[in-house]
């Protein structure tokens, strides 16, 4: 089934969520015969959807599959175009790479390549990311702004905004952001968030967000260098997530974020992200290219930089760095 069809189903199915739908009608919707549907169906039953099929009413979905198929994040996806669009890969490299691909073959704003396992992972400054199978959300997010390229970074705090209100919408967590990329939950990592960019010196072309989300990792399923450090949506209320629910939040809180940003600027993002901050108003380090420099972090400007105040009073502009927290 081609992704156009796919999601044109599972938006009839979503739209409908308590009626039978004949197979006449996903027909005309689809535009193929009604064989063709019974096809359909039944690759949704193959990738572990319970479909109620009743004679003279039609079909309806009653159970989805635990692990996650794009069907299942398309089902109940209410957005325009968020994950509208999904390439998803059991075992991948990186979701990065595969997005940057599909951007430069023209694919749409909007697309998410998704994997349930990364076996080469990364984050900031090239650093590896712990991505098992079936454990965690790692997925890659395509957007095409209209926005100067020294804009571009102000797409990952606005990304750090919409995991916290999507994690704690479906979880209740509350996760906190220090910056630029971190989500920590308890003072450990839960999720971090990578923004690499496709430009010319005067536009962007496209920018893709990868976002990694520890959801339902034990302790031991960490190296053991990581686990003082990291944690996990389960470790931390003890409990298993639907992850394809998750996404759907995320995308919803995204689109909505992004389309705020696209009409009003970055200043109603940055009220939120220092709303969520666990940096703002403390004591940190910030390890840069060029040296460490630790002061009080006073905030960020309207471009997402971060100003630290050093004991002489001097304010800093921090661009890029690792930030540590003084305890």
């Amino acid at each position: 089934m081609s992704s156009d069809l796919r999601g044109k189903l599972m938006e009839a199915f979503t739209n409908n969520p308590e009626e039978y739908l004949s197979g006449q009608e996903l027909a005309s919707l689809l535009g193929c015969s009604r064989t063709a549907v019974w096809k359909h169906i039944e690759a949704l039953r193959k990738d572990g959807f319970i479909l109620e099929a009743v004679r003279k009413k039609g079909y309806r979905i009653i159970g989805v599959p635990e692990k996650i198929v794009s069907d299942k994040i398309l089902f109940g996806l209410n957005t325009a175009f968020m994950g509208k669009n999904i390439h998803f890969e059991d075992s991948v490299h990186s979701t990065q790479t595969i997005a940057q691909k599909l951007a430069l073959d023209g694919a749409k704003e909007g697309t998410l390549v998704l994997a349930e396992e990364q076996v080469g992972g990364r984050g900031r400054l090239e650093r590896s990311w712990h991505s098992p199978k079936y454990k965690g959300i790692w997925m890659s997010l395509l957007l095409r702004p209209n926005i100067p390229m020294m804009r571009a970074p102000q797409l990952t705090l606005l990304t750090a905004v919409a995991v916290v209100q999507g994690v704690q919408e479906v979880t209740g967590v509350q996760a906190h952001i220090k910056w630029p990329n971190d989500l920590l939950i308890n003072g450990k990592k839960m999720t971090g968030i990578l923004t690499e960019v496709q430009a010319d010196s005067d536009r962007i072309h496209s920018l893709i967000i990868g976002i990694g989300i520890n959801v339902n990792q034990q302790i031991e399923d960490y190296p053991q260098l990581l686990q003082e450090s990291a944690t996990s949506l389960f470790i931390e209320t003890n409990k298993s997530w639907d992850r394809s629910i998750i996404i759907q939040e995320i995308m919803q809180q995204l689109e909505k974020l992004y389309l705020l940003y696209l009409d009003k600027g970055f200043y109603p993002i940055k009220l939120l992200w220092e709303s969520y901050s666990v940096s703002i108003g403390t004591t940190v380090i910030a390890n840069t290219l060029n040296g460490s420099i630790k002061g009080f972090a006073k905030g960020i400007t309207d471009d997402g930089v971060l100003l630290l105040e050093d004991e002489h009073g001097e304010v800093h502009s921090i661009y890029s760095a690792d930030i540590l927290i003084e305890s």
